[in-house]
């Protein structure tokens, strides 16, 4: 087995451009690093609104065709080598959002079977040893049904892959050390909108979003990591966002998708501890208080 490096973060998101608009920054700041950054995405966003009009007669696989392309390009501006789908391309549809007929397709995520879901990322887990797994709170962040299975998943295959009676074929065990949800603290989602609103004369959206639109938003004593960027993640993080031009649209420092409401671009990224040490910290590292890490 080749020697794995001694840090090593997993992200587990629903869709392309999740990750870039997520983690973007901590991607780009722990990849240069030398961290193992794996991400695993669970569709390929096939029910995605597309932006650019000159795209938007792409649908279906073709469209998950094109935001596969999309998000090899993000990777390649965060510099992040290890990039999976889960149970490989295709294997599982978008759902669409929460109410729709497209929530019954046999093939989407959200009507996949849990366990057999997450076996997929027990593997994953189990070759690459994360001290640190980063997914969605229960809510998906905002109620996606994607982002809501996403996390069920990363949540249940966690449980098993650290437990050894469980699928001994796809590796030893492995206890995930930390989980992290991914969050953005109330004040200064708020602080922000203020700044937006005060500069959207100049920018290039009509109007602006709201707080409630922001997924993950909580009361800042939930916060318990905070990753800040600086100007190489910073622009990182806005190329790969930029990347994935079907769904986003960059004109820092916001961004707009398909329903063209401005919303900030975050270059701190927040994160509350919810397995593991440092659920009471207030640390500036992912992987800071692991035991056994340096």
């Amino acid at each position: 087995m080749t020697e794995l490096p001694a840090r090593r973060l997993l992200l587990v998101h629903a869709h392309p451009d999740d990750e870039s608009i997520n983690n973007g920054v901590t991607m780009a700041r722990y990849a240069a690093e030398g961290a193992l950054v794996t991400l695993v995405t669970c569709t390929l966003g096939e029910r995605g609104e597309v932006i650019p009009p000159e795209l938007r007669h792409v649908g279906g696989a073709a469209l998950g065709a094109h935001r596969r392309q999309e998000l090899a390009a993000a990777m390649r501006e965060l510099g992040v080598e290890d990039a999976r789908l889960l149970g490989g391309a295709g294997r599982y549809q978008d759902s669409g959002m929460m109410g729709l007929a497209d929530n019954d397709d046999p093939d989407c995520l959200w009507q996949a079977d849990l366990d057999e879901a997450a076996g997929h990322l027990v593997a994953v887990i189990r070759e690459v040893r994360p001290q640190v797994l980063v997914t969605y709170d229960d809510n998906g962040g905002y109620g996606h049904p994607d982002h809501i299975k996403a996390h069920r998943i990363a949540m249940r295959a966690v449980d098993l892959a650290a437990d050894p009676a469980v699928r001994p074929d796809l590796g030893a065990p492995w206890d995930v050390p930390r989980v992290c949800w991914n969050r953005v603290p109330r004040s200064v989602a708020e602080a922000a909108f203020a700044r937006l609103r005060e500069d959207l004369p100049g920018l290039p959206f009509a109007k602006s979003a709201t707080v409630d639109d922001v997924p993950g938003v909580v009361a800042d004593e939930r916060i318990t990591v905070r990753i800040e960027g600086d100007r190489r993640t910073a622009a990182a993080k806005a190329a790969a966002m930029r990347a994935h031009a079907t769904q986003i649209e960059v004109a820092e420092p916001c961004f707009a998708l398909s329903n063209e409401l401005a919303q900030p671009l975050f270059t701190t990224e927040y994160y509350e501890v919810v397995r593991g040490p440092g659920a009471e910290a207030d640390l500036t590292d992912l992987f800071a208080g692991i035991e056994g890490v340096a």
